[in-house]
């Protein structure tokens, strides 16, 4: 039995699964990561400012035009599609095997696909507010803008995306649902992250169920933790699974 094939058995067997994933879920479907050899922060080493300081509260504070700037230019990405990975995923909640997608991506791909229990631990940039009223905006608003910086229409102050900068803490309640799933499940699947950012890589550390399986291109801290390694594509991996368990 293959890699792939094991994937599908544990899949087959298990009834609360949880998926966790970083930027590498979503590669396949053209939005870079941030860290790999072609990532983000690789390819915008000639700017001077850092991505760290690009996207971080005090800089979208103080310099919020550049931060926009940067923000259009690297992180938005609508005509994205969901790739095999997320379709699967869709697919695993529909049948009621799948409990929660908690995902560090800020891109809505898995909703795109057809999940319903996201928990975005880093934010979305669909959901848009202006920072003193708190009317919401939509990724739209936002790419149609014609000001550099979008303001809001009743009242003018700062439209800010929903999505967590350095600086800025996580939502506690998102954080709670995410160690109450992971804490439930008896089948975690780690898709496309180098568990490097906290606090968030830190919380698969409350799963106790039966088996892990983690899908990186790259090896992570956790590798020796878990029970089956794959590096190859995750999106066509899961792909290769879906086929097996039809």
């Amino acid at each position: 039995m293959n890699a792939t094939e094991q994937l599908a058995a544990w899949i087959q067997e298990s009834s609360r699964i949880v998926f966790f994933g970083g930027a590498g879920t979503s590669t396949e479907s053209g939005i870079p990561d941030f860290r790999s050899a072609a990532g983000l922060y690789q390819t915008e080493q000639h700017s001077p400012y850092p991505p760290e300081e690009l996207l971080s509260r005090h800089f979208f504070d103080q310099h919020a035009d550049i931060f926009y700037d940067f923000y259009r230019g690297k992180m938005l990405h609508p005509d994205a599609e969901p790739n095999g990975c997320h379709h699967l995923l869709a697919k695993l909640e529909r049948l009621g095997k799948l409990h929660a997608v908690i995902t560090q991506n800020i891109d809505g791909l898995h909703q795109k696909a057809g999940s319903s229990h996201v928990l975005e631990l880093h934010g979305s940039v669909h959901r848009n507010a202006c920072m003193d009223c708190k009317q919401f905006y939509s990724l739209q608003d936002i790419i149609q803008s014609k000001d550099v910086v979008p303001r809001c229409t009743s009242c003018g102050g700062v439209i800010k995306p929903d999505v967590v900068l350095y600086e800025e803490e996580l939502n506690q309640a998102t954080l709670y649902q995410a160690i109450d799933a992971l804490s439930s499940a008896d089948l975690l699947l780690v898709g496309g992250t180098s568990l490097t950012v906290y606090p968030a890589a830190q919380l698969i550390t409350y799963f106790q169920g039966k088996y892990t399986a983690l899908l990186n291109a790259t090896p992570t801290a956790y590798d020796h933790r878990a029970d089956l390694l794959i590096t190859e594509p995750i999106g066509e991996v899961m792909k290769s699974v879906d086929q097996l368990l039809a």
